[in-house]
């Protein structure tokens, strides 16, 4: 199996009822999956263009949603769905772009920007209808979520008008007897009020979906997968020290036991204390075969005079897979070196690197666990997360009985603090953001707000200023200190610290760190930041 054929491995599902989402390139399809998932639905994003009708067949979904997307239907080359999606005989979601198509595809019209609407807006509930059961009420006046230029103009023969707004005369339309249904909002979004419940009502009421889908399910089905990929043979996996890498390591352990061999690479870029962590934990508790490799020098030194991020990503991919070869040489059976590479690359990975099986959602960046690997890499690819957001991950690592202060740490990305040190990396600016990261978390920690922040994180600009400490000119690195809120890390919004807290956190870092006088909050969102800041 190639690297390209694993990232489209599809999850072995069993007797699920599952839905599949042909995605058009909107930034918030993956949040169509995480409210399907949350009713226990199990469902796959695939690219409206990679879905030829022959695997749709086989893939015999209970229903399909057809996501938003950032072009016009009016374009002369814009996308559509293939035709078989309305001629299989199950029901049809259309979100946005998707429901302009569908009327488009079946007969109707689409017009211009005429009625631009982005934001908050309010539909008026005009017809009842099997999505709306128990959700709205005809004649409500219900608030959602809008992002759209065009809009439908004449509805293709069948349809009904359900719901309607000021900018959108048809925002929500059905054809009750072939079981189609458009909206012009977003369902999926936080900001379209019991948007998850109507999204429910379409997979259980109309599709018929069981909504079984769980993690225990999820365990015992990938456990098996894992089986049948690997058969007798060896399995490296790399520890990270994060919740992700370290999830998939007990995961794969549960199904091939010793067949498994760990790999913590030290690269010199990790949080303090963490590789004592890592290590006690694995070895110690769980007893799985773990290498604990120091590789620090190596990866400083390639470091060397690098700036750009994307090439930091780059390298250190190419190098940690260099030191993974190096050390599977150790691993062997029967004379012959480990075969398989066990990552835990998630789903917002996949996604934000190759727009999940190379769609056509725009590429945000490159990430450790799938851009930055080299495509000759001699292992083949075990990653049975690769279809979980993270909190999916934290439930899959209760449900393995992991210990619930490593389940709820923050995430770590894979670079580690090269990532959060701009410009270039030395050994004096990891030392400086080492300690500056810990006085900033165990702040946190003291003030009971661990649980409430996705992440935090603190970064080392490559900028001085000039300060003023002891009656002396100082001129030092500026800190910036990171928080955010999120569900899945797709989007996310930035932690409202108190004033008080935050002066506490700049006086003990620039009393306590030397080379920082100045220490700064960022409160940029997730769009249009990232989290991370490279």
């Amino acid at each position: 199996m190639t690297q390209t054929q694993a990232q489209q491995a599809p999850a072995l599902q069993k007797d699920h009822d599952h839905i599949l989402i042909l995605d058009f390139g909107s930034q918030v399809t993956q949040l169509i999956a995480r409210r399907l998932r949350e009713s226990g639905v199990y469902c796959e994003i695939w690219p409206f263009n990679q879905a030829p009708e022959d695997r749709i067949r086989a893939y015999k979904p209970r229903g399909i949603i057809l996501s938003g997307g950032p072009r016009s239907v009016l374009d002369e080359d814009s996308p559509r769905a293939p035709n078989i999606v309305f001629e299989m005989g199950v029901p049809v979601f259309g979100i946005c772009y998707g429901q302009q198509t569908m009327v488009e595809q079946l007969g109707g019209k689409v017009e211009g920007e005429q009625s631009r609407e982005f934001g908050r807006a309010f539909v008026d509930v005009l017809d009842h209808s099997e999505i709306t059961t128990n959700v709205w009420d005809k004649g409500a006046h219900e608030q959602v979520w809008m992002s759209h230029g065009d809009h439908v103009a004449e509805l293709p023969q069948g349809f009904e008008v359900i719901a309607k707004s000021d900018g959108a005369p048809f925002a929500f339309i059905a054809d009750k007897k072939r079981k189609f249904y458009g909206v012009q909002f977003h369902p999926e979004v936080v900001h379209t009020l019991h948007g998850a419940d109507l999204l429910k009502n379409f997979t259980h009421n109309v599709c018929g979906c069981k909504g079984d889908w769980t993690m225990a399910s999820f365990r015992a089905e990938q456990i098996e997968k894992i089986r049948a990929q690997v058969g007798d043979g060896k399995v490296i996996c790399g520890l990270s020290g994060g919740v992700d890498s370290s999830v998939t390591a007990v995961l794969i352990h549960e199904a091939i036991g010793d067949q498994l061999t760990c790999i913590y690479v030290d690269t010199g870029l990790m949080r303090a204390g963490e590789s004592e962590q890592v290590v006690n934990l694995f070895r110690n508790h769980y007893n799985i075969p773990l290498i604990h490799e120091d590789a620090s020098e190596k990866f400083l030194s390639g470091l060397e005079g690098i700036s750009d991020p994307e090439i930091k990503r780059k390298l250190i991919g190419g190098m940690f897979i260099e030191v993974f070869d190096n050390c599977a040489a150790r691993v062997s059976k029967d004379g012959k070196p480990a075969k398989f590479l066990a990552q835990g690359t998630l789903y917002p990975d996949v996604i934000e690197s190759v727009s999940f099986g190379g769609g056509p959602s725009e590429t945000i960046k490159s990430h450790h666990n799938v851009g930055g690997l080299p495509d000759d890499m001699e292992m083949e690819l075990v990653e049975p997360m690769r279809e979980l957001f993270k909190d999916e991950v934290r439930a899959l690592g209760r449900e393995l009985g992991m210990p619930e202060d490593f389940i709820r740490r923050h995430p770590f990305p894979g670079p580690g603090l090269a990532i959060r040190i701009p410009g270039e990396i030395t050994q004096e600016k990891i030392d400086i953001l080492r300690k500056a990261d810990t006085i900033y978390l165990d702040e946190i920690r003291k003030s009971g707000l661990y649980d409430e922040i996705w992440q935090a994180f603190a970064v080392l600009l490559p900028v001085k200023t000039v300060g003023v400490m002891g009656d002396a000119r100082t001129y030092d690195y500026v800190c910036a200190l990171r928080a955010v809120t999120s569900t899945d890390g797709m989007t996310a919004d930035y932690y409202p610290f108190e004033h008080e807290f935050l002066g506490r956190v700049s006086t003990r870092i620039i009393n306590e760190v030397h080379g920082i006088n100045r220490v700064v909050y960022d409160i940029t969102s997730k769009p249009p930041g990232t989290i991370e800041w490279e």
